[in-house]
């Protein structure tokens, strides 16, 4: 197993079901990412209710609040102690790569044979920064969502955000309340109110069955996959953050970003169109949320429909900024992340650097994946939406393994057998016979 986060864990959890032997390889320390690698005032954008794991569900006081990073890195780390997961922190996966029927990794300082591997290390490895980014002045600091943490870190002056999906409206909200003025540059976008009808919209999403829908039911499943998070933000005032939220805030929006040309940042002229598709998609899913309650035996219990005023453009949006005229002090790019595959040496990538996988089987014998957009079903990517893509991909892996004869594990460089190998998949009592792997 390559990586030790929710993902990771709960294939470790129905691993350890099956009785199949498995190590969980991660490069830092349980939900490293989560301690790591998030702005501090970030939460979740599902309610503390739906934030369950393989037989781990929310225990504390207050369901309908939003959790923040520290409080998602302790979910994690103690479900990594209820499911007892066979645990190797501060192992770096550096190569993998086929070795006769199985495979080969390079971890650490250790070499290690595995019949069967699972590939959980996230889709959100690395900021996705586009190549234009080398055109800005020198004298614009240039960050990432993946390395801001808050509004002291930038230098004064105004703040271009570029992106318009959940991170990008929930940090140029931040930035305004600041005192800083900020101009957010908006691409296509999900539109969603925090509430609906009386429930918060994930409820919609999780009873009417739109996050059930499978990979193999969707139309355009490649679009589904690339589609941006949603704008939502999880506070206790449970405050719906779109763009005419951020309007009536101070933020000046912009169309996408196109180019920069001569120190100018050129935006797109159809932020109107934009704005009226946005819409158009959040009108039918909130239509298909209506027909959904219609059906339902306690549909007198929700609210009546209710319906967003429609997205108010600029009445002249800027086509363009000078960034080397002192106004914009900071460039923020909020323009998502790729998976970091550079040590994977396996032909299973996409032009795009993409693992190609059918629901969760790449195309290579005994390579898994879990924890990837859209993987098994729409809610694949959030954390509740692990379990039943585990539960499937590690049943499918299992059953293969059943029809195969087992391999050895084989161990180089000073690997602990007892990190690698345990008893019916339990791993870390010393009570261990011979060092057999059959899964990393």
């Amino acid at each position: 197993m390559i990586g030790g986060g929710h993902a990771g864990l709960a294939a470790s959890h129905f691993l350890s079901e099956h009785s199949v032997d498995h190590v969980v390889l991660e490069r830092g320390e349980v939900a490293n990412s989560w301690r790591r690698e998030r702005w501090d005032s970030l939460t979740l954008l599902t309610p503390n209710w739906l934030s369950r794991l393989p037989g781990l569900g929310y225990d504390g006081p207050d369901p309908d609040g939003y959790m923040g990073s520290a409080d998602v890195a302790e979910l994690i780390a103690r479900f990594a102690a209820v499911a007892r997961a066979p645990l190797r922190t501060g192992t770096e996966v550096r190569s993998l790569r086929r070795s006769g029927d199985g495979y080969r990794l390079i971890a650490g300082d250790d070499e290690i044979q595995a019949d069967t591997v699972v590939i959980a290390s996230g889709a959100c490895n690395l900021p996705a920064v586009p190549a234009l980014a080398a055109q800005l002045p020198a004298g614009v600091l240039q960050l990432t969502a993946h390395a801001y943490r808050n509004p002291d870190q930038l230098p004064d002056g105004g703040v271009l955000v570029v992106g318009a999906s959940a991170t990008g409206v929930q940090i140029a909200a931040e930035l305004q309340r600041s005192g800083r003025p900020v101009t957010l540059a908006v691409g296509e976008h999900v539109r969603m109110p925090r509430s609906y009808r009386g429930r918060d919209v994930l409820w919609w999403m999780q009873a009417s069955g739109v996050w059930d829908q499978r990979h193999d039911e969707l139309d355009d499943l490649t679009r589904a996959r690339a589609l941006p998070s949603p704008q939502l933000v999880g506070t206790p005032e449970r405050l719906t953050l779109d763009l005419n939220a951020l309007s009536a805030l101070g933020v000046e929006l912009v169309g996408r970003l196109a180019t920069v040309r001569d120190g100018r940042a050129l935006f797109s002229g159809g932020l109107r169109n934009v704005f009226a598709l946005a819409d158009l998609k959040l009108e039918r899913l909130l239509d298909f949320f209506d027909e959904w309650a219609l059906e339902q035996a306690s549909a007198t219990e929700f609210a009546p429909p209710e319906r967003l005023a429609p997205t108010v453009p600029p009445r002249a949006p800027r086509l363009q900024l000078d960034l080397a005229s002192g106004e914009i002090g900071t460039v923020l790019w909020a323009t998502g992340f790729r998976p970091d595959y550079g040590w994977l040496d396996v032909p299973v990538l996409d032009a795009k650097g993409s693992l190609r996988h059918h629901g969760g089987v790449v195309d290579s014998p005994g390579l898994y994946a879990l924890g990837l957009p859209v993987l098994r079903r729409r809610k694949s990517t959030f954390i509740h939406g692990i379990e039943d893509d585990a539960r499937e991909v590690i049943g499918q892996l299992a059953a293969g393994l059943a029809g195969s004869a087992p391999a050895r594990l084989r161990a180089q460089g000073g690997l602990d057998p007892a990190v690698v190998s345990g008893v019916d998949g339990d791993a870390g009592d010393g009570d261990l016979i011979d060092p057999v792997e059959h899964v990393v």
